[in-house]
């Protein structure tokens, strides 16, 4: 366990390229890809280039930006559901930060509407270098609040 970072059950990440911070995940050894909850999603021709158009969240969610992002770099790949169905979804990698650290993941686009996580981080994320310990959550977003606490009193 040496070098690991002990990550619990649940967090919250920010996500800087997609300007989106806070956001609530739920950490699952149960799945190899990482998911995020997207309101639309279309392939679009721009300059004779396909892109992929998309927004994330919903409107109704408090961290929803209605921010358009387009995007050349996607793939389509097979992604097993949780009710071990296959569905071909679109996939965009983009930096994570966790434990003041960015790591570069990539997410499935995927309805998570009805869950109460808009997103799920799984194990190819998981493996470069965290330790799940179901008995704690919130321990990277604990530790970026005490981060900024300490940066404040330092102003002061």
């Amino acid at each position: 366990m040496k070098d690991k970072t002990i990550i619990g059950r649940s967090d919250r990440i920010d996500l800087p390229d997609l300007h989106m911070f806070n956001l609530e995940a739920k950490i699952d050894t149960g799945a190899f890809t990482s998911a995020i909850h997207y309101h639309r999603a279309e392939v679009v021709s721009i300059d004779g280039k396909n892109v992929l158009h998309f927004t994330l969240l919903d409107p109704e969610h408090p961290e929803f930006n209605g921010k358009n992002f387009y995007l050349e770099n996607y793939e389509m790949r097979h992604i097993k559901n949780s009710f071990g169905e296959s569905e071909e979804r679109y996939i965009i990698k983009t930096t994570i930060i966790l434990f003041g650290k960015a790591y570069e993941a990539e997410f499935s686009l995927s309805n998570r509407g009805n869950l109460k996580f808009p997103i799920l981080l799984g194990r190819k994320l998981l493996e470069k270098g965290f330790v799940v310990d179901v008995s704690r959550k919130n321990l990277s977003y604990k530790q970026k609040k005490q981060n900024e606490n300490r940066n404040t009193l330092k102003k002061q």
